[in-house]
């Protein structure tokens, strides 16, 4: 899975966006928070959930794998409601 096409991300003063750039069914902005920005910036090459959980892991100490996991496919389900995830 991947990050659809029609979408760019953009940081400004530690605030992380994801922008419809046109060609999409969803047309606005996403504020994310700096997980799900990192999660989103994995999915610009094809990737798992569980290699982006690999990812995580080695990034953000501390959480439980589980819970990890968990987060990661409630992000990732919220791109595919807007259509910013390409299976």
């Amino acid at each position: 899975m991947k990050l659809a096409k029609g979408f760019l991300t953009h940081t400004s003063k530690d605030e992380h966006y994801m922008v419809s750039a046109g060609g999409t069914q969803f047309s606005g902005i996403v504020r994310n928070n700096s997980t799900a920005a990192f999660i989103i910036e994995c999915l610009k090459t094809d990737t798992t959930e569980k290699e982006i959980a690999d990812k995580v892991m080695a990034k953000f100490e501390g959480a439980p794998r589980e819970t990890v996991e968990k987060d990661i496919a409630g992000v990732i389900e919220k791109l595919r409601s807007i259509g910013a995830v390409e299976d």
